[in-house]
């Protein structure tokens, strides 16, 4: 791929590992950030981790006019709390928290808002992979997709899986906690289903697409496997990915599609 010479001038939402990551590497992709958006009275926090030379804001009035897009490196919060209004505003934004999108009131305020700006929300892919022959498959008539997560203990930790394991005493065995929609999934594990939503929205949609959720007491990383059976075929996929180094919770691979975000909209030749 090929970039333009002109730096992309780009804004981040949050200020975490995956925010962290993109400063770092943001250059790479010619891209400098100019303005991170933060929750009020987070403003100090936020700014210990861009430094000097970003803006830092809680007041999206204050924002740069000319920014080429919004990486919301926040979640579902950042989403539902900055998405919308930036939208409208003309600017794109591109996000990791599709499993916000699970809600229909906030994807229709999405939606509204950004038609009203004429610009897009961008839907990076996250931690798992072949999304792309996932939508190809959807052109033609899919007729299953299930997506299975397996995570060790600490990685269902805060969610609804500690009120059906001990996750302290897992064991060697696999253990299923949930089984169901990727819609349900998204809704009730909303830090742990941004995978099953990826997966949803780039084949048969939130309430056909079956997800199973599995804590594994030998697991040493996060496995993301689909498969999917429709006219193109069948699919089998899986991936282990690792987390980034200040989160335990934050898939590398999701901060990494954030960084293929402005390499996309700088290249003159792109997949």
């Amino acid at each position: 791929m090929t970039t333009p010479d002109a730096p992309l001038q780009i804004g981040i939402i949050g200020h975490g590992a995956i925010a962290s990551y993109v400063i770092a590497n943001a250059p790479k992709a010619g891209a400098t950030v100019r303005c991170a958006i933060c929750r009020a009275g987070r403003e100090d926090a936020a700014a210990a981790v861009f430094g000097p030379n970003v803006q830092v804001t809680s007041d999206l009035d204050s924002l740069p006019p000319d920014l080429a897009i919004v990486l919301d490196c926040a979640g579902h919060a950042g989403l539902l709390a900055h998405g919308p209004r930036i939208l409208g505003t003309g600017t794109p934004v591109a996000t990791v928290a599709l499993g916000a999108l699970a809600d229909k009131a906030l994807t229709e305020e999405l939606d509204r808002a950004a038609r009203r700006g004429r610009t897009r929300l961008h839907l990076a892919s996250g931690a798992i992979g072949a999304l792309d022959a996932l939508r190809a498959a959807a052109v033609g008539a899919l007729t299953r997709v299930t997506y299975r997560g397996i995570k060790p203990a600490s990685g269902w930790r805060g969610s609804p899986a500690e009120d059906l394991l001990d996750l302290a005493t897992l064991g060697d065995a696999e253990h299923e906690h949930f089984r169901g929609s990727a819609r349900e999934a998204a809704l009730r594990y909303p830090k742990n289903a941004n995978v099953a939503a990826a997966v949803a929205l780039a084949g048969i949609g939130f309430d056909d697409t079956e997800c199973v959720l599995v804590a594994d007491g030998n697991a040493i990383g996060n496995t993301h496997e689909i498969e999917a059976e429709g006219e193109f075929g069948n699919l089998r996929f899986a991936i282990t990915g690792r987390s980034l180094p200040d989160n335990p919770r934050s898939s590398a691979l999701a901060a990494m599609s954030m960084i293929t975000q402005l390499r996309d909209r700088q290249a003159v030749i792109a997949f």
